[in-house]
C-alpha cells in the first residue's frame, strides 16, 4: 500500500505543482496584497486601509450592486428559458443533435466578436432590434447610449449568452431519464405538465444545482460582454460598471493594486458565500 501511495503521489505531483502554482498562489498573494498599498513594485504594509477606503468609495458599491442585479435577474431568468427551450427540442423537434449543435455555437464562438455583433443589433439608429420594435408599433430605445438602458442591455446579452451552455447540458440530462418513467405514466393518464413536473423536474435537479452554480459564479465575474457591448468601457459614464471592472480600473487605470486586491478579496467572499446558500437551498430541494 505505501508502494502505492508514493507512486500516486508522484503521478500527482505535476498537477499539484502547477494547480498550487497557478491557482492557490495567486488567491493567497491577492489576500496578501489587499493589506499592501503603493505601486506594484514596492508595496508595503498599511493594515486594513485599503478595505476602509473600498467600504467609504461610492463607485466600489454602485459596481457591486450592478453585479448583484445582473446575477439575480439574469441567472434565474436564463436558467428558466434554458429548461423551457431544452425541453421543447427535446420532446416535440426532430433533428434534435442539429438543434443542440446550433444553440452551442455561440459558447465556443468569442465573446468579443458576439459583443461587436451585437453592438450592432443594440444601436438606436440602425440597429435590428429597434427595427423590429418599430415594425410591432413598440417604443424603441437607446441601448448603448442611454445611461439608464445600460443594464438593461447587458442583462438582454447575459441571459442570451448563458443559453447556448445551459441547453446542451440539460439536453444531455433528459436523454439521461429514463423512458420507462414517461411510458408509465401516460399509462395512468398524465397528462403533459404533471409528467413535465412530477417526472422531469425533480430529475433535473442536480444538473440545475451544478448549472445554477456554474451560472452564479459566471455572473459576478461578468466582464468581456460589457467590454465588448460598450467598446471597451462600462457604458456611458461608468453607468454599466461591475466588480471586475473596478478590479481593473483600480489595478490598471488608477495604479492601486492594494485597493483592487481588497474588492478582489470582498469578490471572492461574495462568489463563496452566495455558492454556498444556493448550494444548501438546492439539496433541501433535492431531498424534497
Amino acid at each position: 500500500m505505501k508502494k502505492n501511495q508514493t507512486k500516486a503521489w508522484l503521478f500527482l505531483a505535476p498537477t499539484v505543482i502547477l494547480s498550487t502554482l497557478f491557482l492557490i498562489w495567486p488567491i493567497l498573494r491577492a489576500f496578501v496584497m489587499s493589506f499592501q498599498s503603493g505601486s506594484l513594485i514596492n508595496l508595503s504594509w498599511t493594515g486594513f486601509s485599503n478595505y476602509k477606503y473600498i467600504f467609504s468609495d461610492p463607485e466600489f458599491w454602485s459596481s457591486m450592486s450592478h453585479t448583484i442585479l445582473y446575477a439575480v435577474v439574469t441567472v434565474p431568468i436564463g436558467l428558466a428559458i434554458s429548461v423551457m427551450l431544452a425541453w421543447m427540442i427535446f420532446s416535440k423537434v426532430k433533428h434534435k443533435s442539429f438543434w443542440e449543435t446550433t444553440f452551442f455555437m455561440p459558447y465556443v464562438t468569442s465573446t468579443i466578436a458576439i459583443g461587436i455583433v451585437f453592438r450592432y443589433i443594440f444601436n438606436g439608429d440602425y440597429g435590428i432590434l429597434n427595427f423590429v420594435l418599430k415594425f410591432f408599433h413598440l417604443p424603441t430605445a437607446n441601448w448603448l447610449d442611454d445611461p439608464s438602458m445600460s443594464m438593461i442591455t447587458v442583462i438582454i446579452f447575459g441571459i442570451w449568452t448563458s443559453l447556448a451552455f445551459n441547453i446542451v447540458i440539460l439536453m444531455g440530462a433528459l436523454r439521461n431519464i429514463d423512458p420507462n418513467f414517461y411510458t408509465i405514466a401516460e399509462m395512468y393518464g398524465a397528462s403533459s405538465n404533471e409528467k413535465f413536473w412530477r417526472i422531469t423536474m425533480p430529475q433535473l435537479v442536480p444538473t440545475l444545482a451544478f448549472l445554477l452554480t456554474m451560472d452564479v459564479i459566471s455572473a459576478f465575474k461578468v466582464y468581456t460582454s460589457i467590454y465588448a457591448l460598450f467598446n471597451g468601457q462600462a457604458g456611458v459614464g461608468n453607468s454599466a460598471s461591475v466588480a471586475v471592472f473596478y478590479i481593473y480600473n483600480k489595478f490598471q487605470m488608477v495604479g492601486t493594486p492594494g485597493v483592487a486586491m481588497a474588492a478582489t478579496v470582498i469578490l471572492f467572499l461574495l462568489i463563496l458565500l452566495t455558492t454556498f446558500l444556493q448550494r444548501k437551498l438546492m439539496k433541501k430541494i433535492g431531498e424534497n
